[in-house]
């Protein structure tokens, strides 16, 4: 009788999207693959990212949609041409979780919440084979090079396989695993690594004492934003942020976000700029701050000729020479351009997300680690950086996926020196 081919294993560690993508693809293939997270269970960072509505993806079209990625975008690209928003939405469905396209165009799934669909794929991967083991921090390498060491509760572990994928995610919410310890391990092994930094991410502002002490905490709406000089209006963004103690965080300052980290790294500092009434042409505000006040005061007369008061006001007098704000046309051109200095990013723990990893020119097309033959590295710990919206999530998914199929390729490899 002949014996049974021995199916290959691989070990992916990481339990975030991309690793369980990874897993999904191998063991659909018939390989049979043990995944390693280092925190009681998988997808923490998922679940709570889904708390609020879980973003799956965004409806835009493709040539859009691949825009937000920045300098990345062409390596990104090949990962979405085979795991795009629409092969997303359809996977999705194949768990039983239906999905709508909100009045924004994200993406959510109906229930809106990330724990049911988690559930679902995690039995999906199960019932395929997928072996689980919690609890067990990745620690790099045993002596030999090749086999895998993990500490656990029950004391270190070598694990052997015949690949093996790295998704630990970037360095934000360490809380939930993605802490960016393995950066020094492939350091060591002389993987290049791109310095993490902090993406989607809140600002520090020196505020004075009396605009932290009453202002933080509280939203700035209906504006808009852009990044340059004072004659590069560039293209401007309109949403909303929050002003905090430290400076200032929310949607619209995340959209901005790397461009202003980028601004500070290179200068010290950054500039954003503020359209504090967005809707309202610069004429007709001038026009309407010209008019007589009376007896009004300046903040009266802001309030009823152009509807700024409260934060909006307060920021205008953090920001302007006191006497800019008693000439009109000096008033009118700061509400429509008001530079706020910031000074630097938020820590990269409060993050929500990261920028840096991995550098793509460390692997090939398939995401193997040019010197460690069968090493795959996918997901956030790759240099590429997504803004919030469910780009993230999908880039993130479509490179596992992308990676699950690289190791495949490799272990399918005839062993000629350059494969396996």
């Amino acid at each position: 009788m002949t014996a049974e081919p021995q199916k290959p294993h691989v070990v992916v560690v990481g339990g975030g999207p991309a690793g369980l993508m990874a897993a999904e693809v191998l063991s659909e293939a018939g390989v049979e693959v043990d995944l390693y997270d280092a925190m009681p269970s998988v997808a923490r960072k998922f679940l709570l990212a889904g708390r609020g509505g879980l973003n799956l993806t965004h409806s835009e079209p493709p040539d859009r949609f691949v825009t937000r990625y920045g300098a990345r975008q062409d390596h990104v690209a090949r990962w979405l041409a085979d795991f795009g928003p629409t092969e997303l939405r359809a996977w999705v469905h194949q768990l039983g979780i239906q999905t709508f396209i909100g009045s924004s165009g994200r993406v959510f799934p109906a229930e809106m919440k990330a724990a049911p669909l988690l559930r679902a794929w995690l039995h999906r991967l199960r019932q395929a084979g997928v072996r689980f083991h919690a609890r067990h921090r990745w620690c790099g390498w045993m002596p030999d090079g090749r086999t895998l060491r993990f500490a656990s509760p029950s004391g270190d572990t070598a694990v052997s396989a015949d690949a093996c994928v790295l998704a630990l995610g970037g360095g934000s919410w360490a809380r939930l695993g993605s802490d960016g310890a393995w950066v020094s391990l492939l350091e060591t092994r002389g993987i290049t690594v791109q310095p993490l930094k902090p993406s989607n991410c809140g600002f520090d502002v020196a505020w004075s004492t009396h605009l932290r002490q009453r202002y933080a905490g509280q939203p700035v709406k209906n504006v808009a934003a852009w990044i340059g000089d004072a004659s590069d209006r560039g293209t401007p963004r309109e949403g909303e942020f929050l002003v905090t103690a430290h400076g200032l965080e929310g949607g619209l300052i995340y959209a901005l976000s790397a461009g202003l980290r980028d601004r500070i790294d290179s200068s010290g500092s950054a500039i954003l700029r503020l359209d504090l009434l967005p809707a309202r042409a610069p004429d007709r505000l001038l026009h309407d701050l010209e008019r007589p006040r009376g007896r009004d005061s300046l903040a009266n007369h802001l309030r009823r000729k152009c509807g700024i008061d409260g934060i909006k006001a307060a920021l205008l007098r953090e920001v302007a020479p006191p006497g800019d704000l008693e000439q009109p046309a000096r008033l009118a051109s700061l509400i429509k351009d008001l530079p706020l200095r910031l000074d630097s990013p938020r820590p990269l723990d409060e993050a929500i997300s990261s920028a840096g990893g991995v550098d793509f020119a460390a692997m090939n097309e398939m995401h193997m680690l040019h010197d460690l033959p069968g090493v795959f590295c996918c997901g956030e710990m790759l240099d590429w950086e997504a803004p919030t919206g469910g780009y993230l999530l999908t880039a993130c998914m479509a490179s596992g996926r992308a990676t699950g199929r690289g190791v495949l390729h490799w272990l399918n490899s005839p062993v000629d020196g350059t494969a396996r």
